[in-house]
């Protein structure tokens, strides 16, 4: 017997603006997120879609699709209704395109994701974020530079994107977690599952303190084609990408080239001529990619960047007393991040948002050494 039911669109009165359909829409075999936009510029909602005439359908996507959308398996509604309980767990979310969290970056990009599944702060995902990309088989230094830069970068209010693989993602997470800004783990599988098994510790720490995002329903498996797939969400939610250890031939230059065609900074790490994890990085650089050396030489290209100011839900207010209190800090001189966060009795770390807002609406300025300087007009 087969494994079918009737055309008729399920009913979403308990979940805002017709979730049920987008969730079936994204999942239904074969339709994928170029089909979905090509849907969705025709119909205009996704219950539009599983209102239109079969015959409707088909002149879009041709006859096996329009069938696959018109008489949905067994399997994709009980997928469905996973999915829809998932998103009523405490800490979980389920964010489509007209929802106003949904991160304005990546609604953007040629190909957004129709349905992203988040577990933790999903604000986060329409902060200024960078990507942090390299190695699974990092060397010691490697994986050194990208905590040593990614707890820099989200002391300084970025929040850091990658993918939860072994070795440079991991330790850009790690280094991450340690900053205001925190970090966002893009998974390749669903979100409820831990791939490798052995970040699991990890995973739920980005859960707790950060986020962690898919595009893939509930208990989808780690699928080898899903993971280069899950790369333009890491580029698509950043205002650029840094690439810090790769060989000639890996993934994480598709996710620099991503990043490119989307628009967006790239940036690499040089290395030792003779070590074939930088081969990707000069492969990059001599491709235009921006070098660097500190965080320092990031944060000066992503403050002036269009696409980290759209990737921030509103300006910066800085006329709260916590602001004045840190500008009366900084005095007329130079200081370093310890001298203004004793002056006001905080932890450094507690500073990072602050400091990034003055920074950001030009009332104070990172100098290349490290040290903040408060501008005068």
């Amino acid at each position: 017997m087969q494994d079918t039911a009737p055309h008729t669109r399920v009913e979403a009165r308990s979940h805002p603006d017709h979730l049920v359909d987008w969730v079936r829409l994204a999942h239904t075999p074969g339709v994928g997120p170029a089909n979905c936009r090509l849907l969705l510029g025709t119909f205009g909602t996704a219950a539009a879609v599983f209102d239109a005439a079969p015959a409707r359908l088909a002149a879009v996507l041709g006859a096996a699709l329009a069938q696959a959308i018109v008489q949905p398996s067994a399997a994709l509604l009980r997928q469905v209704d996973a999915a829809l309980a998932w998103g009523q767990r405490a800490g979980n979310t389920i964010l489509i395109p007209g929802d106003s969290r949904y991160p304005a970056l990546l609604r953007n990009i040629a190909d957004p994701p129709s349905v992203l599944y988040v577990s933790g702060r999903v604000e986060l995902l329409s902060a200024p974020c960078l990507g942090m990309v390299g190695s699974r088989n990092a060397s010691v230094q490697g994986n050194i530079n990208a905590e040593v830069f990614a707890q820099a970068l989200s002391m300084a209010g970025l929040t850091i994107v990658s993918g939860l693989a072994l070795g440079i993602d991991t330790a850009a997470h790690v280094g991450a977690l340690g900053g205001a800004g925190s970090t966002v783990a893009v998974v390749g599988t669903g979100p409820d599952l831990v791939y490798p098994a052995r970040n699991r510790g990890l995973w739920q720490r980005i859960a707790e303190q950060g986020c962690v995002v898919s595009e893939y329903a509930p208990g989808t498996p780690p699928l080898a084609h899903n993971f280069p797939q899950r790369n333009r969400i890491i580029s698509g939610l950043s205002a650029g990408v840094l690439v810090v250890e790769a060989a000639a031939r890996s993934g994480s230059l598709i996710t620099a080239r991503l990043a490119a065609s989307q628009g967006r900074e790239v940036f690499a790490i040089p290395g030792s001529i003779h070590s074939a994890l930088s081969k990707g990085c000069h492969l990059l650089l001599r491709d235009g990619a921006t070098l660097v050396e500190s965080a320092a030489d990031v944060l000066e290209a992503i403050h002036g960047s269009p696409m980290a100011r759209m990737g921030m839900t509103a300006a910066p207010q800085i006329s709260g007393s916590e602001h004045a209190a840190v500008l009366e800090a900084m005095g007329h001189g130079p200081l370093p991040l310890d001298a203004i966060a004793h002056a006001c009795r905080r932890a450094p770390h507690e500073l990072a948002g602050v400091l990034l807002d003055l920074e950001l609406a030009g009332a104070a300025e990172r100098l290349a050494d490290g040290r903040f300087q408060r501008i005068f007009r």
